[in-house]
């Protein structure tokens, strides 16, 4: 059985969660929290490591206890301290932490006083008016609360681009392993590349389409064969990911792939474009009457209904049929095209690693530049940075630039925006860096005018570049703050600031409709990794896919500019 780095990630996030709950040692929870995100942010598996024989216990916040217990869950599926943990803490107390109005401390109480162990527990109690009674809660905690559990009651269970792709892509290429198999591929939200996934869905062509279902079937990570027939199977993981496997003959692969990549939307508007023209497109092909014109690719397939190819991520019917009529469609945003990553961290703050590290990192992967931007001092939390210790950083870069060929440093700060709108460090420093990436790391809850005022406040400084993960969004975890997006960008074209898309799996923000905004605006944008650790680089993928997704071109994010042309534009002039 191979158990996935995700899984691990959540045993551990989970058993910190736990123990936190019990009271238990704050710097045991430290390490299992720090374990997970270590863990979650490997670029290769957990399990191959262990079978290459790599030592675990050499990796970041690892050791060796830590090693021995995933050596442990790759062993037996199971952490047998957390099985421990959970018997004497019952129910759903860790999934209940991390309700945004909740936390560990909250949790204990609700289970203490009033016995809640699950989500339909905390919605009664809440429902019923208990809750409020209980020291430090009140009516108004207890109206988030329910808004919470409400939400999530209905809210149908999606996974992050990234979380998808760690089961996606071994699944994939078990079944191209597969004896005469011929074409596989993933189709759905998945291979337009949205922010998250309900299920997966692949289609396959193949000689011997028993064979395959049987192999399909017989894969590891398989809990349940929900159905199996003819050409058409589901199955669910261990994960509750489900999993979808369509047969289809080769004539039709293209017609098929179209049809079950969507979205419902796009497909009807090609659809119609068909029946215009006297044509049916289905799963199958492209028909005159019962006659087969076309089915066997995509670009046929669209063709025929006057259409130039449409790139996956596109087909959401947002004007991209309309667009390939009048042949306009954007020339889309590549990884190739980005020439360096304009946020990440380093040690100094809650990174993992050196600044000499990171940029060792990113010339590997070909970069010309990258930015160190790590927290100012508001966020005390994460280490962030006072004047002394940034004025230090900077003479640091210095000396390390010149230790570099073709490639620099530039010397950045991820700087909170406080809640008047000013910034959170003195203007002669800020004055001294390349540029600033600007960000609300609390008070999420101010009014929406209140809120947009502050960011475009904060536009307002001569220092200010770049407007980090805008919304502030957590997928899954936490809801976007109040904003009038059209007036943030309004007053970035005006004042020649960019926004960021923020290519963490988990934030991915600007969302996809706000990068199609900005383009329409006129306003630039970066994408960045907001890299803790050197493998965090290689999320400047996801980053893309959201960018490609809002119909960005090259030209439309400043990171594809070679460093002369970007520290230009970064002193706030329009391009």
């Amino acid at each position: 059985m191979s158990v996935h780095n995700t899984e691990i990630a959540e045993m551990f996030s989970r058993l910190a969660e736990l123990l936190e709950i019990q009271g238990a040692n704050p710097f045991r929870i430290r390490a299992y929290r720090k374990a997970a995100q270590t863990i979650e942010g490997l670029p290769h598996s957990v399990t191959s490591m262990l079978a290459e024989g790599s030592d675990l216990s050499a990796l970041p916040g690892i050791g060796e206890d830590l090693a021995t217990k995933i050596q442990e869950i790759v062993e037996t599926g199971h952490l047998s301290l957390l099985d421990q943990v959970s018997s004497r803490l019952p129910g759903q107390l860790a999934e209940l932490a991390k309700i945004p109005t909740l936390g560990p401390k909250r949790v204990k109480m609700l289970y203490d006083t009033l016995g809640i162990q699950d989500l339909k527990g905390l919605t009664q109690a809440a429902r019923s008016g208990k809750i409020r009674k209980l020291h430090g809660f009140g009516p108004k905690t207890e109206e988030k609360i329910l808004a919470e559990t409400d939400k999530r009651s209905v809210t149908e269970q999606r996974i992050t681009i990234r979380t998808a792709e760690e089961f996606a892509e071994p699944i994939l290429d078990y079944l191209k392993s597969a004896k005469g198999v011929k074409d596989a591929m993933i189709a759905g939200s998945y291979r337009r590349r949205k922010d998250t996934i309900g299920d997966l869905d692949i289609l396959v062509t193949c000689t011997q389409a028993k064979t395959i279902m049987d192999h399909f079937v017989a894969y590891e990570d398989v809990e349940t064969v929900v159905s199996k027939g003819r050409t058409r199977a589901t199955v669910m993981l261990r994960s509750g990911l489900q999993v979808d496997l369509r047969v289809v003959p080769e004539e039709s692969y293209g017609a098929a792939l179209q049809y079950f990549t969507g979205s419902k939307a796009h497909n009807i508007a090609v659809r119609s474009l068909a029946i215009k023209i006297g044509l049916k497109i289905n799963e199958y092909g492209v028909f005159r009457g019962e006659t087969r014109l076309a089915g066997r690719t995509e670009k046929e397939v669209y063709s025929h209904v006057g259409l130039p190819y449409i790139e996956p991520e596109l087909r959401e019917n947002w004007g991209e049929v309309e667009a390939g009529l009048h042949q306009t469609l954007p020339r889309l945003l590549t990884l190739n095209d980005l020439r360096g990553d304009l946020h990440v961290h380093s040690k100094a703050s809650d990174g993992r690693f050196s600044i000499k590290d990171m940029a060792l990192a990113a010339q590997e992967r070909g970069y010309d530049y990258l930015a160190i931007c790590d927290h100012s001092q508001r966020v005390t939390i994460a280490h962030g940075l006072d004047a002394k210790r940034l004025a230090s950083q900077i003479e640091e870069i210095d000396r390390l630039n010149h230790t570099f060929k073709g490639f620099t440093i530039l010397k950045g700060t991820e700087v909170d925006i406080l809640e008047d709108g000013s910034l959170d460090l003195c203007e002669d420093l800020l004055q001294r860096l390349d540029l600033t990436v600007c960000a609300i790391h609390d008070k999420f809850n101010l009014p929406r005018a209140k809120q947009t005022e502050r960011i475009i406040r904060a536009m307002d400084h001569p220092a200010f570049s770049i407007l980090a993960h805008p919304t502030g969004r957590m997928i899954n975890e936490r809801e976007p703050y109040e904003l009038d997006m059209e007036k943030i960008m309004d007053a970035a074209v005006e004042r020649g600031c960019c926004l960021e898309v923020n290519a963490q799996p988990v934030r991915l923000d600007l969302n996809d409709r706000h990068c199609k905004m900005a383009k329409d605006m006129g306003v630039k944008v970066v994408i960045s990794t907001d890299a803790h650790r050197t493998t965090d680089l290689d999320f400047l993928r996801f980053g893309v896919g959201q960018a490609r997704r809002g119909w960005l071109e090259p030209e439309d994010v400043l990171n594809t500019r070679p460093l002369k042309e970007l520290r230009k534009l970064l002193r706030r002039t329009s391009s």
